[in-house]
This record gives C-alpha cells, structure tokens and sequence, in this order.
C-alpha cells in the first residue's frame, strides 16, 4: 500500500543540519525535474525578490521566506517527517509512531512537493516556499514540471500494491492515475455531517486524514482493494461509505460528526 499525502504550507525551519543532496533523496529517477524546479525558484528569489513575492503569493511581512527559497541549496535540512507542519501532520504525529509503524511509513507514506516531486518521510530537505499552483519564470507551471515527470516515480514506488491518494486538489493535478491502475486507486473524502446536512470542512478533513493514516500505520492493515481498506477502516471505528468504481479509481467518504 502506498499513500500519497498533500505537503503543509507550514514546515519546521530546521537550525541545523547538513545541505540539500538531491541525489540522496529518493525517487532518483525525478532527479532532473528536482533540479528544473529547484534552479528556477533559487533564481527567482536571488535575482528579483518583489517578482518572487508576487508569485508566491506572499505578503509584505513575509520576506524573509524569498530570502529563504534563494539560500536553499545551503540551508540545514531536517527529515520530511520532522519537518512538515500543519493539521494533518499533527494528527498523524510521525514522531511518536510505534517503531513497526515507523518502518511502514518509510516503505509506504510519500508527501506530494511542489519543489521535490515525491518526499519520503527520511528524506532530508530544506524549508522552502512554493505551492503547487505557482508558476516559475522560465519553467512554467510547476503542476506541468510534475505531470511531465511525477506517474513513473509513484507507479514504481506503488508497485503491485493499493494507491490511497489523500492529496488536496491542486497537488492531485500534478499526477492522475491512467484507468489501467484505476482499480487499485482509492480517493477518501472526509465529510463532516452536522444536523443531517454533510460539507467538506478543511480542518475536519486534513485533521481525520491524519488519524486514518496513523491508525492504517499502527495496524498494519494491508487492503488490496479499495473494498478491503473500507472494511480496515470501519473495523478501525470509522463510518465508510464506498462509491463505484471510476475511470480514476474508487473514491470512500469517510463521515465524521466531531473532530
């Protein structure tokens, strides 16, 4: 099982710690779209700073993050599991995972990056600011870098297992599976059912995300099918509901009526 999570705004600015190495991360294989994107933002940041604030769609105190983005090949870099912040972060809490969990996670959690592709928890990487909508002068969308790049990297580390894709819509754009993985690729929508109306709520779902990454981690479930992780998921005390089969896989609404 592989499961695919959106990357937070927030991270952790680690104090210390050795440089970038991208030829240490893995997926070695997006090696040359890292790269691409890296360059182009360093460059970005270093040579024109108000453009820069303008396309990272940062505000006049947030200057320091330019200046951060343009020192990114010398800047410390921490784990990805330490440094990636935010509420689905903090409910699946990598920290204090089980050591049993911990090795699944390494095997089977990847973090969907505007600047790296593909981040695997052991990962070292800088902070950086760039989200998955940006456009970068000289390379063009950064959804189009990964779309060019992304689906040979995540159907190798996928292999013949389930696909459960948690990532947020813009970071879904960067890859979408072909109809031939589709029976092996499950979407979970988290709704929150307040009064006997349902909505998406953004909190509700990032934080209940987290929760079901966590307990799937702990458990040591392993669903081959999109049927199988529903049955793991109610044993594991949430209310399932599972949608037909797509072109683009199976989606489940997990319901939840407190956080």
């Amino acid at each position: 099982m592989l499961i695919l999570l959106p990357p937070s705004e927030g991270k952790a600015a680690p104090r210390r710690g050795r440089p970038l190495d991208l030829d240490a991360l893995s997926s070695p294989g997006l090696g040359t779209a890292r790269r691409s994107v890296l360059d182009a933002l360093v460059e970005l940041c270093s040579d024109n700073p108000v453009k820069a604030m303008e396309v990272l769609g940062l505000g006049p105190t947030q200057a320091g993050l330019v200046a951060s983005n343009a020192a990114l090949a010398s800047l410390p870099t921490a784990r990805a599991d330490a440094l990636y912040t935010g509420v689905l972060y903090e409910a699946l809490d990598f920290a204090a995972l089980s050591p049993a969990a911990k090795r699944r996670a390494t095997a089977g959690v990847r973090t969907t990056s505007a600047l790296f592709g593909l981040v695997a928890p052991g990962d070292r990487i800088p902070a950086y600011r760039l989200s998955g909508d940006a456009t970068l002068p000289g390379l063009g969308s950064v959804a189009g870098v990964w779309r060019d790049a992304l689906g040979p990297a995540v159907e190798e580390t996928l292999g013949g297992g389930l696909l459960v894709d948690l990532r947020s819509g813009t970071y879904a754009a960067f890859w979408r599976p072909t109809p031939d993985l589709a029976p092996r690729v499950v979407g979970v929508r988290v709704l929150h059912e307040h009064q006997g109306r349902r909505k998406v709520v953004s909190h509700f779902n990032k934080a209940t995300k987290g929760r079901i990454v966590r307990a799937l981690l702990e458990d040591g479930a392993k669903p081959r099918t999109p049927t199988q992780l529903a049955e793991a998921l109610c044993r594991l005390g949430w209310d399932v509901e599972q949608g037909s089969p797509g072109p683009r896989g199976t989606q489940l609404d997990v319901v939840v009526s407190e956080l």
